[in-house]
């Protein structure tokens, strides 16, 4: 019997195998959806083409051995793990702009002149709310930069509410450095593998 017939391979490498090929082909795929998401036209399907190779590959592989149960497990216990991996990565890379609206009692001077400090915009409009007037305050930031802010609002006046969005482009204005004024976002990819 041959080794690639034997039960060590049909039954411990083989599900192995798919384990790992549907890890990589989900993890791209999370990503592929990420970079969808924010228009990045020209990664996403380059990762589809890589994506769905190694799907027909496992999935493959899965059809040649119906009989084979612990090849199911394999490539479910891969799906789970890559979706999980995939967004570990994604957190990692940072990807994508976030515009921050901060609601104040009153205007935050200096909240607003620290985020002008940090090279942020800052554009505060007055509002009004349940308890009387109020400041809403529109940033907008990288991802990485998000705790930046964060930081400051814990600063200044730690009791304000603040929504976090993503935004998917951005044309003029202030913006945060990897940020292009003409709408499209700097390759998220090439600059993490700069940082490397």
């Amino acid at each position: 019997m041959s080794f690639p017939d034997s039960n060590i391979f049909l039954y411990g490498i083989l599900p192995l195998i798919i384990f790992f090929a549907r890890i990589c082909d989900v993890t791209i795929g999370t990503i592929r959806i990420i970079l969808v998401s924010k228009g990045q036209k020209k990664i996403a399907p380059i990762l589809g083409f890589f994506e769905v190779f190694i799907w027909i590959v496992a999935i493959g592989q899965i059809m040649t051995h119906l009989d084979n149960v612990v090849c199911y497990i394999g490539y479910a216990a891969g799906f789970a793990t890559g979706n999980y991996i995939g967004m570990l990565v994604e957190e990692k890379l940072a990807m994508g702009t976030l515009i921050i609206r901060i609601i104040t009692p009153k205007e935050q001077t200096g909240l607003i002149e620290n985020l002008h400090h940090q090279g942020f915009g800052a554009t505060v409009i007055d509002g009004s709310g349940r308890d009387g007037k109020v400041s809403i305050i529109y940033t907008i930031v990288n991802r990485k930069q998000l705790h930046n802010v964060e930081e400051a609002i814990a600063t200044f006046y730690p009791q304000a509410f603040y929504s976090v969005e993503d935004l998917r482009s951005v044309k003029n204005g202030i913006v945060p450095d990897g940020i292009s004024t003409f709408g499209e976002s700097i390759n998220p990819l090439k600059r993490w593998r700069k940082g490397k």
